[in-house]
């Protein structure tokens, strides 16, 4: 009878338990060391405290206000950096910059509200954002980690103002305590009067209907929001994270539709991380994403007031009996393509969407698709995933780099949107488990083996459109194939993509998408 190793214990667990986001050594934002006795021991970086010091594997929070993102007061005088060589945390990587300066990494950390870390190794600048995920110490871990600290003898404003408020009735209470009986009366009436005219002018400065600095979109009060959803009475659509409801805001002599959506298990409770966050989200301006309106930070809710959007989903739309013709799936995939080209390289501060999926496209009174639910990502929680994983996005629809220790770019919605635009040229899911032939099961394997065999033709077997043009169908196929390459510097970006859609532009022979060895 002979042995075999079933289980054994790494040399260093510390790298061994990086693998995937929920195989951590240690909690959110600390790091993990190994010591002499090859027990992984787990600590705060600098500027940042343990949440649970009974709790060896606990997370770490930082000591210090966030950077502000108001641009009429930028903080990045505020700010500097602690440098950790040999450092890491894998998990939490929202956008890489090759061929850049450490200089140059840094100045875009400052600039960056968002950006909590920078990594730097080898010419590329990586960013990464709160939490931060699977960190580590080793001397074979290459490049060096940046973490954006405030100075210890800088303070934020809101802190300062909240202390010279505190003063007032500091000053009154010494007066009142060395004055006479008639002084203290007056005195007290004077505080008492001070303390009402106080609660009235803060009442107003927070009122429901005003547009906050800073911010171009209206802020609501939760009981508006009930109100205008009749208790959030009609139901239009629900998530992992968040539910739709449909309501009517009136103004003066005008009522206008809204779909409010309500956010569950945010990232933070703050209410100025939410207000950037949805800062950024209000900026945005384009044809294709849906307009949001509003939103709400009362206490602990945490709304959102968009356009509503009467023809519903467009996975309703595309997988329903009333299916899209041929030429209008053409028109969504275009839009839906210009949308995240927008997200992507002409907004101030580029969005990842990393979740696009029909779902997520919405479709007007006119048929015209609009991307919901961008910016959304950094509002939620790390664990919130319609996935097994641990992972961002919807099963199906995510890039293998989030299997993989590998930088999270924009190259993620280019791979969903490859999925997506299978599932237009078809007219069908990308998974369906109740084909007859195995083979038809996954739609992009499909598409990639009829492609390889010459028969396109059997992706639309079942679509009778007699306006269904061939040769654009092979073309667009193509297309989709060079988005859904495993490595993402092989699939193009969306601006290459919008080329060759709109274009005359000759289509590459796209590779299997498994085994890819050259780009376009």
């Amino acid at each position: 009878m002979g042995w075999s190793t079933m289980h054994f214990i790494p040399e260093n667990i510390c790298l061994s338990m990086g693998i995937s986001l929920n195989s951590s050594a240690c909690g959110f934002n600390s790091f993990c060391t190994l010591g002499t006795d090859q027990i992984p021991k787990c600590e705060c970086p600098t500027g940042y405290s343990v949440i649970d010091p009974n709790d060896s594997m606990s997370d770490c929070k930082p000591t210090f206000a966030p950077q502000s993102c108001d641009e009429e007061a930028p903080e990045t005088d505020l700010f500097s950096f602690k440098e950790m060589p040999n450092t890491d945390w894998p998990f939490s990587d929202y956008a890489s910059f090759p061929k850049v300066t450490e200089e140059w990494c840094r100045q875009d950390c400052l600039d960056d509200c968002f950006r909590a870390l920078a990594r730097f190794f080898d010419g590329t600048c990586t960013k990464k954002r709160y939490p931060f995920s699977n960190g580590k110490v080793d001397v074979s871990v290459e490049g060096k980690s940046l973490i954006k600290i405030r100075n210890s003898n800088a303070t934020a404003d809101s802190s300062g103002s909240k202390k010279s408020r505190r003063s007032i009735p500091i000053i009154a209470g010494s007066v009142f305590l060395g004055s006479s009986m008639f002084l203290n009366l007056l005195l007290l009436s004077s505080i008492c009067l001070y303390a009402f005219c106080f609660s009235q002018q803060k009442s107003k400065m927070i009122r429901p209907h005003q547009v906050l600095p800073g911010l171009n979109i209206r802020r609501f009060g939760f009981k508006e929001l009930q109100e205008a959803t009749n208790g959030f009475k009609e139901e239009l659509g629900r998530g992992a994270y968040s539910t739709v409801h449909k309501g009517i805001i009136k103004t003066d002599n005008t009522e206008t539709v809204v779909a409010v959506k309500k956010l569950h298990k945010m990232a933070t409770e703050g209410e100025e991380e939410f207000k950037a966050e949805v800062s950024s989200i209000s900026r945005t301006n384009h044809k294709n994403l849906v307009q949001l309106l509003g939103y709400c930070d009362e206490e602990q809710n945490r709304l959102l007031v968009y356009e509503f959007m009467s023809n519903g989903s467009l996975a309703n739309f595309l997988f329903e009996n009333s299916r899209p013709n041929w030429y209008k799936r053409l028109q969504i995939a275009f839009a839906i393509a210009r949308g995240i080209r927008y997200l992507h390289e002409e907004c101030k501060n580029q969005i990842i969407h990393c979740d696009i999926k029909p779902r997520n496209v919405l479709l007007d009174e006119s048929l015209a698709a609009k991307i919901s639910d961008f910016g959304l990502a950094k509002l939620l929680k790390p664990d919130q995933s319609r996935t097994t994983t641990g992972i961002r996005g919807t099963k199906g629809y995510v890039a293998p780099e989030w299997f993989r220790n590998m930088p999270i770019t924009v190259k993620v919605d280019v791979y969903s949107f490859g999925i997506l635009l299978l599932e237009l040229l078809c007219c069908r899911r990308n998974y369906e488990p109740q084909v007859e032939a195995e083979r038809e099961m996954i739609l992009a394997d499909f598409a990639y083996d009829c492609y390889k065999e010459g028969t396109l033709h059997l992706l639309v077997a079942n679509d009778d459109e007699e306006a269904l043009n061939d040769k654009l169908f092979d073309k667009f196929v193509m297309i989709a194939i060079w988005c859904i390459q495993e490595d993402p510097e092989l699939r193009p970006n969306m601006k290459r993509v919008l080329q060759l859609m709109e274009g005359p532009v000759e289509v590459p022979v796209p590779p299997d998408p498994a085994s890819s060895t050259t780009s376009i």
